[in-house]
């Protein structure tokens, strides 16, 4: 028969009665940094050194009024750039010390007033947060009674808290610019929910790298939800046109599965009736038949500086400016010289498409 073990971890009284103290004395001490009389200090840690005690880091955390958890808010998992940066502000908050809680809102604006209610009610230190909608001011005023919150990816106006953000009209200007060497000179931008800073942006950046060009133009424009059914609705937009761009800017990943599929149910192919660049470079583009031109997000980055702004902040200190980190253009196969690029069929033609 196993015999029961009898050890019992030390606790904090046994502490203090062998160092001849009080409980609440070794309590402070140990946890709130109490400044005792060298010889009682030495008393208490000769205590803990021979008893092995290991403090309770929930209690600790509750007497200084913290939780070391930080939450990540963001609009979906699903989406592969949001799965992307959770693992990369889980990483940079698990070299902080402190754990992560992801919550999910589903792009609702109740969801969202919700989880910065656990943050008013300290069952987290701090919140990462990105929302994907407008704001009719409601959003606003809640975070702007917040102090322990950051701003990831997309702005939410009258606020100032710390803000990190990508060079969006960086990443426009260099889409742009890739069309344009390619001799496209009619563009069109498929972006985000209008009044999103991150779609504004973009096509700021787009219409920035055509100014000047002779005869360049963004032609036609198209918005709505991050969703593959808008990529979708947007394809059959262009496809209506009478003179249809030869050249698109796609705002995401998600606009970019919705457009393609639309092209191919047409008999179209890329780059052949139509030379694509996407915004963020996340998930398998590269495995695409033809692999997608697309502007890269330092997702890694984005998740050590967030982490790093929201320690900043519960440091005590002031928001300062919002941060943009760089984007970059990788190239790839979506894009075709407009001198080799072959007349539109009619849409609903029998040619084959040649993309995934």
């Amino acid at each position: 028969m196993l015999r029961k073990s009898t050890y019992r971890p030390a606790r904090v009284k046994d502490v203090a009665a062998l160092a001849e103290v009080s409980v609440t004395t070794v309590s402070r001490y140990l946890n709130a940094g109490l400044t005792l009389p060298p010889a009682t200090a030495a008393r208490i840690d000769a205590a803990v050194r021979k008893l092995d005690y290991q403090p309770n880091r929930l209690a600790r955390s509750l007497s200084l009024g913290r939780s070391n958890t930080i939450g990540l808010v963001v609009p979906e998992i699903a989406n592969p750039f949001f799965a992307h940066l959770a693992a990369a502000v889980e990483s940079a908050a698990e070299a902080e010390g402190m754990g992560l809680l992801l919550c999910a809102t589903l792009n609702r604006l109740d969801r969202e007033l919700d989880y910065l209610e656990r943050l008013r009610s300290h069952q987290v230190d701090g919140l990462i947060f990105l929302t994907n909608h407008g704001d009719d001011g409601t959003l606003a005023r809640r975070i702007a009674a917040l102090e322990s919150i950051v701003l990831l990816d997309e702005d939410v106006d009258g606020t100032g808290v710390p803000k990190l953000f990508c060079d969006n009209i960086q990443g426009g200007r260099l889409a742009g610019e890739h069309l344009l060497a390619a001799g496209h000179r009619r563009l069109g931008f498929i972006g985000g929910p209008q009044g999103l800073m991150s779609s504004a942006e973009r096509l700021e950046g787009l219409r920035a790298a055509v100014a000047g060009v002779p005869g360049a133009s963004v032609a036609w424009t198209s918005s709505g939800p991050h969703m593959p059914e808008q990529g979708h609705a947007a394809a059959a937009e262009w496809l209506a046109l009478p003179d249809r761009p030869t050249a698109l800017f796609l705002g995401s990943g998600a606009l970019l599965q919705g457009f393609l599929e639309a092209v191919q149910e047409a008999g179209l192919s890329v780059p052949a009736d139509v030379s694509l660049v996407a915004f963020d470079d996340i998930g398998p583009l590269h495995l695409f038949n033809p692999p997608i031109t697309a502007i890269r997000q330092p997702v890694a980055e984005f998740g050590r500086r967030s982490v790093a702004l929201l320690c900043a902040r519960l440091r005590g200190e002031p928001p300062g400016m919002p941060v943009r980190l760089p984007v970059e253009l990788v190239e790839r196969c979506s894009v075709a010289p407009l001198a080799g690029r072959r007349r539109h069929p009619a849409p609903g033609s029998k040619q084959k498409a040649n993309h995934a």
